[in-house]
C-alpha cells in the first residue's frame, strides 16, 4: 500500500473513531439530562393531587402531576388520535373534552385506548360517559403545531393533540395541559386507560454502547487494513519466475 494511500485510510478511521466517540459521549449527557428530569417528574408524581377548576389559573407548569377534575364530557367534540398501538394491538386513543363545572373551562381528557384494525376507524357512541363525572390522572403539556385533524369518509381523526388548532374548533377555553386518566376498576372496560408513562433511563445508554462499538471497530478495521500486505499481482509473480 502507498503512503498516500495509508494516510488517507488513517484519516478516514480516525474521523469514524471521533464521530463515533462524539456520538456516544453525546448520549451519555442525554442520559444524564433524563436522569435529572426523572428526579423532577417522580417529585411530580409524589405531590398532592392538584383539582382543576373553572375559573382558577391551569397553567403548564402542572405537567407531570397529578391533578383531578369534575364536569361533563362534551361527547360532541371527542378527539380520535388514530395509529395508537396498546400490547401489540391497533387501535386509537379516545379523547374527550372535560366541560369544568362553571362551564367557561374544559380540559381534555386522554380516557384511553379503543382496539381497532385499521387504527382509524371507530365508533365513540358506545363509549360515552354522561353526567357528571370526577377524572383522577397526570396532566401532560398540550404542544401547538404539527396535529391538524385528517377527514377520510367523514372520519376525522388526529395524529397528536394540537392546542392552537384545537382551540379554534372548541366553543371554550382549553387548558393548556391534559390529563392521562388512571386506570380505576370502577371504569368500564373501554376505553381501556393507559398506565401513567414510564420514568426510566431510555436506550440512551444502549445507544451509547453502540457508538463506542462502532468506534472500536473502525480502529481494529484501520489496523488491519494498513497491516495487510500488498499481494503481488500475477503479472509480477510471473516476471519473477522468469
Amino acid at each position: 500500500m502507498s503512503l498516500r494511500a495509508r494516510l488517507l485510510v488513517m484519516a478516514f478511521f480516525t474521523v469514524v473513531t471521533l464521530v463515533c466517540l462524539a456520538l456516544g459521549l453525546w448520549q451519555m449527557e442525554r442520559r444524564k439530562d433524563r436522569r435529572a428530569a426523572n428526579v423532577m417528574a417522580l417529585e411530580a408524581r409524589s405531590a398532592p393531587p392538584v383539582r382543576l377548576e373553572s375559573g382558577a389559573t391551569i397553567s403548564a407548569s402542572l405537567e407531570g402531576r397529578r391533578v383531578s377534575a369534575v364536569g361533563h364530557y362534551d361527547h360532541v367534540h371527542d378527539i380520535v388520535l388514530r395509529g395508537r398501538a396498546y400490547r401489540g394491538s391497533p387501535g386509537v386513543e379516545v379523547v374527550s373534552p372535560l366541560v369544568l363545572e362553571g362551564g367557561r373551562t374544559a380540559v381534555l381528557v386522554n380516557r384511553g385506548f379503543i382496539p381497532t384494525p385499521d387504527a382509524v376507524t371507530v365508533q365513540t357512541d358506545s363509549v360515552r360517559e354522561p353526567g357528571r363525572v370526577r377524572v383522577e390522572g397526570t396532566a401532560l403539556l398540550i404542544t401547538s403545531g404539527g396535529g391538524a385533524p385528517l377527514e377520510r369518509k367523514s372520519w376525522i381523526t388526529w395524529s397528536r393533540l394540537d392546542l392552537m388548532a384545537l382551540s379554534v374548533r372548541l366553543p371554550y377555553q382549553l387548558a393548556p395541559v391534559y390529563i392521562r386518566q388512571s386506570p380505576d376498576t370502577f371504569l368500564p372496560r373501554f376505553p381501556r386507560r393507559l398506565e401513567p408513562l414510564p420514568i426510566n433511563d431510555g436506550p440512551h445508554l444502549s445507544y451509547a454502547i453502540q457508538w463506542f462499538a462502532f468506534a472500536a471497530m473502525a480502529v481494529v478495521f484501520g489496523v488491519v487494513i494498513l497491516r495487510a500486505k500488498r499481494r503481488p499481482t500475477p503479472q509480477s509473480s510471473w516476471s519473477t519466475a522468469l
